[in-house]
């Protein structure tokens, strides 16, 4: 019998020899030697005769878990990620599994040692005789005269299990003594055992959010679109429109039938906040997952679910995908047209909202996409019937929509009221604001204190040695760091070109705005939301916390504070610099910007009146602009779109980024020219590039791109075959041994 193992690496399966009497399922994780020095865990991948045409085959070791890790349904996505988004299965594991459930090591004693197991908890149960009511009551009654503290130990775990449902309580919810606990045990009226903990989900009762009637119509309507077939529905509702009391009754309708849930959100900092209201209606049941939870948490968190027998709520980004909730019967995407739900490195470069998609059609599930902004690929399949759609076009209870204001950076800058980066129009806005004892949030979309330092005598600006970009000015670092690979240096005080000392930031990110706020603003209490502060989950908390409980006047932040937050007393949103959102050089620039500038404008006033929101631009008259004064997202979209069929582009078309990578400019150049030249033989007029990328260098390799656009009629997976076959004769050749090839399908 042999077995075929995926391995955690950029290789295809590796067939195995299984051992005489070792008893394997699909799917179970063993430990296997690949190569002559390293050991790997992978997984069972198939089962069979077929002795492969190699001289020896390598046994395995041995199965590290008592069942497996990944069941049918999780094979088949595995299998789907692979094959769509041009990757191995190796690859898919990778960001599949928590990394201490697949250790490496240089031997299988080491492995065994770094193999991750999960902690152990004390249970303790009422014997079988004693879960008979009359003869525990009779039993407390005569401890009650006779032994009072057993009496005290028994009535509190006769309680718990009580008030939780459950056959076993867990050491930890008892506050009685060890002791007492002991004898009950040794008496034999109580069981005591040792096991990997679970949560206690005791009784499905919540107390859920009264709708109002238009939350209750979206609902519904909901239920009618799922219940006639559809798979998927787009709930649009406007900011501060209450879609998530609507996953509420959702997600409590499938708990409540033991079903598990899956709620979708884009950014680590939206956990804290949602994971906290939902704990408080639906308890123990919530499990979070993210990438700030420890190695240990989320090993935990996934080997847990892995046994669960259903009634599952995790709360989570993009990863929890992957997650082997194996009764999933309703995934929530929330904010589903952000850009933070498709992996950019490494591969899979898959995104979670369309994986959400296809696992709803396969498992026969539902998969709800919600957004006040929804991308227009959603929104066009939900306009033409493909999926059911529910709109909110009311703020919930007596919330209005926020005043825009369009603020002329020229105009200000010519009249002498621009101070730093703000007009004064935003510093009168944010006295007013601080005045009333209310909350300012602003929006700048760079983090650090400037994009680069420049010599005001011969132009030198400091470059990263690795990219071929500018390195970011972090003040309160004093480090000069590339946001491509990393690096950091000292900040230069002398350019050494002209050895003038006076060099000058130019531009601004979110630590010039801090700075610049402090000052205009002394008295208030400035705090700033970048992924320059995410150094732990607890400082992540702690600034949101702070600033929920009005311990913060004035929150700076990047795209971060613009997703999903809903804070009370916030008033007034600042967005610093919109151009920069407005002149990226994408297709998708126009629908990214007014989504984003939509997003944080909702921010605002989300309780009585409507709040105020202060957008300064260069170009006031930008179509993209004045369609986000008028809250018209249908103008943006059918524009949009129009311009997109022209031009065959997304939701027309299917795009495929073809990247090469090489230390040697020469090689990249002439493989991009040699595949381009077949891939256009094979493909025509559907093949752009090649072209080098605006960043060309990045970690000391230079890039050339390619990019391919299949009409959305066409047969994805048949293009991936054909563009697969031809990237495979690249990587043959001799000269090319080297080069990397990467390749990224529906790039965002």
């Amino acid at each position: 019998m042999y077995a075929d193992i995926v391995l955690p690496l950029a290789q295809p399966a590796y067939t195995y020899a299984v051992p005489e009497g070792m008893a394997l399922e699909v799917g179970e994780a063993v430990s296997v030697q690949f190569g002559l020095r390293k050991y790997y865990t992978g997984i069972v991948w198939r089962l069979h005769d077929e002795r492969p045409r190699v001289k020896q085959v390598k046994p395995i070791v041995r199965k590290v878990y008592d069942r497996p890790l990944i069941d049918e349904r999780g094979r088949a996505l595995w299998e789907w990620v692979a094959a769509y988004y041009m990757s191995s299965l190796g690859e898919v594991m990778r960001c599949a599994l928590p990394s201490l459930i697949k250790p490496s090591a240089d031997s299988d004693s080491q492995l065994l040692e770094e193999t991750f197991y999960p902690r152990t908890e004390r249970y303790y149960a009422l014997s079988e005789a004693y879960r008979d009511e009359q003869l525990l009551n009779e039993t407390l009654d005569r401890m009650e005269r006779r032994a009072p503290r057993l009496h005290e130990a028994l009535l509190e775990v006769a309680a718990e299990l009580d008030k939780r449902g459950t056959q076993e309580v867990a050491r930890r919810l008892l506050s009685v003594d060890a002791t007492p606990l002991q004898t009950l045990v040794k008496k034999g009226i109580l069981s005591r055992t040792e096991h990997t903990p679970d949560e206690e989900h005791g009784v499905p009762s919540f107390r859920l959010p009264i709708l109002t009637e238009h939350q209750q119509e979206a609902l519904e309507k909901l239920r009618a679109d799922f219940a006639a077939g559809r798979t998927t529905a787009l709930l649009h509702g406007v900011t501060g429109s209450g879609k998530t009391e609507i996953y509420i009754h959702l997600v409590a309708e499938v708990l409540a039938r033991g079903g598990d849930v899956l709620l979708l959100v884009p950014e680590i900092a939206l956990t804290a906040q949602l994971i906290e209201r939902m704990e408080r209606i639906f308890g123990s049941r919530v499990t979070a997952y993210h990438s700030r939870l420890t190695n240990q948490r989320r090993s935990e968190n996934y080997l847990r679910l892995n046994r669960s027998q259903g009634g599952e709520f995790v709360v989570g980004v993009r990863s929890s995908i992957f997650l082997p909730l194996k009764h999933l019967q309703l995934i929530i995407v929330d904010e589903e047209h952000d850009a933070s739900y498709k992996q950019a490195d490494p591969a899979p470069r898959y995104s979670a909202r369309d994986v959400a998609v296809w696992m709803a059609h396969q498992t026969g599930g539902r998969t709800l996409l919600g957004s006040a902004t929804p991308s227009l690929e959603t929104w066009l399949n939900a306009s033409t019937g493909k999926y059911g759609h529910a709109r909110l076009t009311e703020r919930y209870g007596e919330a209005e929509l926020p005043q825009i204001y369009l603020s002329d950076t020229r105009r200000a800058a010519q009249r002498g009221e621009r101070h730093g980066h703000f007009n004064k129009l935003l510093i009168d806005k944010i006295g007013g604001a601080l005045e009333r004892g209310e909350q300012v949030m602003l929006f700048q979309n760079r983090r650090g204190f400037a994009p680069y330092l420049e010599c005001p005598q011969c132009g030198w600006t400091a470059r990263c040695p690795h990219c071929n970009v500018t390195l970011s000015y972090h003040k309160y670092r004093a480090q000069l760091v590339c946001h491509y690979c990393g690096h950091s240096e000292p900040v230069v005080t002398r350019c050494p070109s002209c050895k003038v000392v006076d060099l000058q930031p130019m531009g601004f990110g979110t630590e010039k705005i801090e700075e610049q706020i402090a000052e205009l603003f002394p008295e208030a209490r400035v705090a700033r939301l970048d992924r320059d502060q995410l150094t732990s989950e607890s400082a992540l908390n702690r600034i949101i916390e702070d600033f929920s409980a009005h311990r913060t006047d004035i929150l700076v932040g990047t795209q971060m504070i613009t997703k999903g937050f809903d804070f009370e007393a916030v008033s007034l949103v600042g967005v610093l610099n919109a151009d920069n959102l407005l002149l990226n050089p994408d297709f998708r620039a126009s629908e990214r910007a007014f989504q984003l500038l939509q997003q944080v404008a909702g921010r605002a006033g989300r309780r009585g009146a409507g709040g105020e929101v202060v957008i300064q631009t260069a170009d006031p008259t930008n179509p993209v602009l004045r369609q986000v004064l008028n809250d018209d997202f249908r103008a943006m979209a059918h524009e949009q779109l129009a311009e997109r069929q022209s031009y065959l582009y997304p939701p027309y078309a299917r795009l495929t980024v073809i990247t090469l990578r090489h230390v040697d400019v020469q090689i990249v150049r002439r493989a991009a020219a040699e595949l381009g030249d077949r891939l256009r033989k094979r493909f025509g007029r559907r093949l752009l590039g090649p072209i080098a990328p605006a960043v060309d260098r990045i970690r000391g390799e230079y890039l050339m791109q390619l990019m391919l656009k299949i009409e959305s009629s066409a047969s994805r997976l048949k293009a991936n075959a054909m563009l697969a076959e031809e990237i495979e004769k690249s990587r043959r050749q001799p000269d090319q041994k080297s080069l990397t090839i990467s390749l990224n399908v529906d790039p965002q």
